[in-house]
């Protein structure tokens, strides 16, 4: 382990200041020439610039708490990307050793950036296993090590950190707005975010549609496993993860992982909003329940992290438009944004 221990450089409570309350953005556009409108959490104002901040301070700041995380111990977890950056940059914020375990072809500037921070970063062939591999592996690391493992994909405080900052800032800016959520619905990575804010929007039993995102391409939670590939890293990890409860969400939203590439790359180009492939799916995503529901519907999505983690990959080169594709038909106008 090449990251050295030490007492804390830091405290979570002194983070708090660096992860949330980021802006929502109302994104204005028309669809096959009608005027249409959603709101997006703009993610990448968080510390590591994306939604993940929030479950990594939240995890390490209650493990902190009860005991189960001590000074100097080892962090150990498996990641696509975002959460491992989150869990390096915090981890190391607070004097730990950290040790992300991830599938080796996930782009080039994740696993730079966890080097980066500091982290140790073991990379996974497909022959290894790939994702479920490295659960595997970052499980037995800590069993043999222990070392303290977040285990993201199955830890209800990744859904709690949600119902107790995204959920709550949401409801709030849109008061500012002088509206209600009628729906949500984000892309599954862990299903943390979906879970959790779904939990804040619909407590005492207030009717709001709540749903999760996955692409076409590779159709996981309709399945139950892998199948086929795509290109929508940090989203739909082969697997459906132990903390989300499909039976209390409304039905799956897909969208192609070549329409997310399109969306993100016009989010970019017409309105300044550098964004990564999810964020182009999620809005997407909002954009076909703006539709069902109905052009004066209140849908809310996240733009989860920023371009600067794709510039290696496909979001930066010309991407073929199919005749399925949503993106073509839509022209992006203009946003608003509330802190």
């Amino acid at each position: 382990m090449t990251a050295r221990t030490s007492s804390p450089h830091t405290t979570p409570e002194a983070l708090a200041a660096l992860v949330g309350n980021t802006p929502l953005l109302a994104i204005d556009y028309l669809d096959t020439g009608r005027r249409r409108r959603l709101f997006a959490k703009y993610e990448s104002m968080n510390l590591t610039g994306s939604v993940k901040d929030r479950m990594a301070l939240h995890i390490l700041g209650r493990a902190y708490r009860s005991g189960a995380l001590r000074p100097g111990q080892t962090i150990v977890e498996a990641s696509s990307g975002n959460t491992g950056i989150a869990f390096a940059a915090i981890g190391r914020a607070l004097g730990h050793p950290v040790r992300i375990y991830m599938p080796d072809w996930m782009s080039i500037e994740r696993k730079q950036l966890i080097a980066a921070f500091g982290a140790e970063i073991v990379l996974v062939s497909r022959e290894q296993g790939g994702f479920v591999g490295s659960v595997q592996m970052a499980a037995q690391f800590a069993a043999e090590h222990a070392a303290f493992a977040p285990r993201q994909f199955d830890n209800q405080a990744n859904v709690d950190a949600h119902a107790t900052s995204t959920g709550p800032e949401i409801e709030r800016q849109l008061l500012e707005y002088g509206r209600g959520a009628d729906a949500f619905v984000a892309g599954v990575g862990t299903g943390g975010t979906v879970m959790g804010v779904g939990r804040y929007l619909r407590r005492d039993g207030r009717e709001v549609r709540v749903h999760p995102l996955e692409p076409a391409d590779s159709p996981t939670l309709r399945t139950g496993h892998r199948v086929g590939k795509h290109r929508i890293q940090g989203i739909s990890d082969e697997f459906v993860p132990a903390i989300v409860d499909l039976a209390a969400l409304d039905p799956v939203v897909d969208v192609w992982d070549g329409d997310a590439i399109l969306m993100a790359q016009q989010l970019s180009r017409r309105l300044g909003l550098g964004v990564g492939i999810s964020s182009g799916a999620n809005v997407l995503g909002a954009m076909q329940l703006v539709e069902q529901l109905g052009g004066d519907a209140t849908v809310v999505t996240l733009l989860p992290d920023s371009n600067k983690k794709y510039l290696s990959t496909d979001l930066c080169r010309d991407e073929p438009v199919l005749e399925r594709y949503v993106t073509p038909r839509v022209e992006l106008l203009s946003f608003t944004s509330l802190r």
